[in-house]
């Protein structure tokens, strides 16, 4: 099979491999679409040292059971894997199991022809959801599972409250969209780069603005979703929420600096990190697509798994949309 590896930082080369075997309660799956993740450019530019090369990255995966129950079928790969009994799996929070494994880290990603699952990782698609939108079902169960986190976090609902996103990228338009969906109609996206402000706008009834020169007023938002994860995001976190306001951290870039631990104390405002998804998350965003809720056109592009080490330049130097899925075929 033909495999795209992260050989180095800032490095990928495409190259043939042999296909994987899978182990006691694994199936083969034959790959169609796999998107590129915020946490894969991440590896890709050396900052991960859980992602050691050379590795097949890649987890937001749809393809063919090749057998199984679903043998024949389209599925959607939960690419986190956990142990099952566990007192986090057996609550229904398997993304905290402290076994837990990742597609793209401990294991094997799905930048390639073919890739292995644990079977009850995999769900079967809807005939009128697309193996192209379908590979969205990671990064959405990511931001159904931390607007879930806020939702149970903040002083007011969702549809009452001024939200602000930090970072116009797939996890902060499909955070919008799943904000929207839930009622929310005060707005905002800080996006830097230009191109993606206007997609933005097109994708979801938002307000997106260039966070050097323009911004809603200081300590405004109830709700702040950090989706970049980074010192000075952090900052900008705790300068947007209000007395009494939700940040929470999505985003994992560096660690570090920029959040005002006083501040938060005298204004109780509540931080919370999320990671990850649970099992049901995923199953909900996968429903979430079904209803169509979330429109692609203009923030994504499909292309081949030939142009995978382009795109992560291309991704690298901002000419890329938000999302970018590779096709396999």
């Amino acid at each position: 099979m033909r495999a795209l590896y992260y050989t180095g930082t800032m490095q990928s080369e495409l190259h043939d491999a042999s296909d994987p075997v899978p182990g006691a309660g694994e199936i083969l799956v034959d790959v169609s679409h796999c998107g590129i993740c915020g946490s894969d450019m991440h590896a890709w530019h050396g900052h991960d040292p859980r992602r050691v090369p050379p590795l097949i990255l890649g987890h937001e995966a749809v393809g063919i059971a090749a057998s199984g129950r679903y043998e024949g079928q389209r599925v959607a790969i939960n690419p986190l894997h956990s142990c099952g009994s566990c007192r986090h799996c057996l609550s229904g929070d398997d993304h905290l199991c402290p076994d837990r494994q990742m597609m793209s880290m401990q294991l094997p990603g799905a930048y390639a022809e073919k890739t292995v699952a644990a079977e009850r990782n995999l769900y079967p698609l809807d005939d009128a959801l697309s193996s192209a939108d379908a590979a969205l079902a990671e990064p959405l169960a990511v931001c159904v599972h931390a607007v879930e986190v806020a939702r149970r976090t903040l002083r007011r609902p969702v549809a009452e409250s001024r939200c602000v996103i930090l970072g116009g990228g797939a996890i902060g338009v499909l955070t919008a969209i799943v904000l929207a969906d839930q009622g929310c109609k005060d707005l905002w996206i800080a996006e830097p780069n230009e191109k993606r402000r206007a997609v933005l706008e097109a994708a979801v009834d938002c307000r997106a603005y260039d966070p050097a020169s323009g911004a809603p007023d200081d300590q405004t938002a109830d709700l702040v979703m950090d989706c970049v994860g980074a010192p000075v995001t952090r900052k900008a976190s705790g300068q947007l929420v209000m007395p009494g306001g939700t940040i929470i951290h999505v985003g994992l870039q560096e660690a570090g600096d920029g959040l005002d631990t006083r501040y938060f104390t005298l204004q109780e405002i509540t931080f919370a990190g999320t990671y990850c998804y649970s099992r049901y998350d995923f199953a909900a965003a996968l429903k979430l697509l079904t209803r169509g809720i979330i429109q692609t056109h203009g923030w994504i592009e499909n292309r081949p798994l030939a142009e995978g080490a382009q795109s992560f330049i291309d991704i690298h130097e901002g000419r890329a949309m938000p999302k970018i899925i590779l096709e396999m075929g």
